[in-house]
């Protein structure tokens, strides 16, 4: 069986729901990915040096970061050369392949450490205005659904209206939130908020935080305080720090996870806005060059479409109709 196939069959044993919702999210990348792909593919009928460099190009274009990029390539052709594929739509299924390897390390756990036992402690970090309060919204909503208590923490204390954002949330939501005054001490917001989460016996405490990039040192001595607070009062907590990013921004967000990733101990990669862009290779480069696992992908508007990441899903997403191209004429 072909990897066009074992990807098909793979997909295909998860909820239709998932698929459509990959498929929707992924609409403006894989509209101009595919239509690059196919330009390629009509252009070059055989695999050769000039078939590899348009290749480049075109992920490159899509934001999937140049080392990353220069790394596949270099894989391609070796495996091309050791499988002796001459003929350029034969490599399609091996481009797929190669993808979610690079999406879907061995090893790497892609889903929220989520605790079977006590309170589950999620901290937020990320620059404003990529969607921080809305994916922590969001997550509230996902987190009720399955039937969980959630207490909300009004961390960013600084950001005007930010506090109030959250509150907004937590009302469309129906779930707590536990705030201060604006330009109060994040770490004491923290502290009630774990207080407050105990004696309604939550399942998962959700944790905003200041997205201030103008001075590292003071986002830094910020994040170590408040994960010192939550760690002290809730040992090995918090269980996730999610770092959130635009994948709009592209390169951008790049830089921004390098520096909370020197603050603090980031376990996972929320990436929003996902739908808007058509440079979805954004998650391949932030996977691949940040070795930062992503967990949840930003896949539209709705309450429901911050959904966990699948490497499977994602590569299915951009190469739909080749794979149902390729796997009904094989059959």
């Amino acid at each position: 069986m072909g990897f066009f196939e074992k990807l098909k069959n793979k997909v295909t044993q998860q909820t239709d729901t998932v698929t459509e919702k990959f498929k929707e999210g992924l609409t403006k990348t894989r509209d101009s990915f595919a239509e690059q792909m196919n330009e390629l593919f009509a252009q070059y009928r055989t695999v050769d040096e000039e078939f590899f460099e348009e290749l480049e190009e075109i992920l490159i274009g899509a934001d999937a970061g140049v080392n990353t990029v220069m790394e596949l390539i270099d894989e391609l052709k070796e495996e091309a050369r050791r499988r002796n594929i001459k003929d350029s739509k034969n490599i399609a299924p091996l481009i797929t392949e190669k993808l979610s390897e690079k999406l879907d390390k061995t090893g790497d756990d892609a889903s929220l450490n989520i605790q079977q036992d006590g309170m589950t402690v999620i901290l937020f970090v990320g620059v404003n205005g990529v969607g921080k309060t809305t994916t922590i919204g969001k997550m509230a909503h996902s987190f009720k659904e399955e039937g969980k208590k959630v207490v909300m923490a009004a961390g960013d204390t600084f950001r005007a209206g930010a506090i109030e954002q959250l509150d907004e949330w937590g009302k469309r939501v129906g779930v707590d939130v536990v705030k201060q005054q604006a330009g109060s001490d994040p770490a004491a917001v923290m502290y009630d908020a774990i207080q407050s989460a105990r004696s309604k016996n939550a399942d998962v405490l959700l944790c905003d935080t200041a997205g201030r990039l103008q001075n590292k040192v003071n986002l830094m001595k910020e994040l170590e305080k408040v994960k010192r607070v939550i760690s002290r009062e809730i040992p090995n907590a918090p269980h996730e720090v999610l770092l959130v990013l635009d994948a709009t921004t592209g390169q951008n967000a790049m830089s921004q996870a390098k520096t909370f990733q020197e603050a603090t101990d980031v376990s996972g990669i929320a990436l929003t806005k996902l739908d808007g862009t058509a440079k979805g290779g954004i998650v391949l480069a932030v996977r691949n060059e940040l070795d930062i696992p992503v967990k949840l992908v930003g896949l539209g508007e709705k309450m429901d479409d911050m959904q966990p990441f699948d490497a499977e899903q994602f590569v299915y997403g951009l190469f739909r109709e080749l794979v149902e191209e390729q796997t009904e004429e094989s059959s």
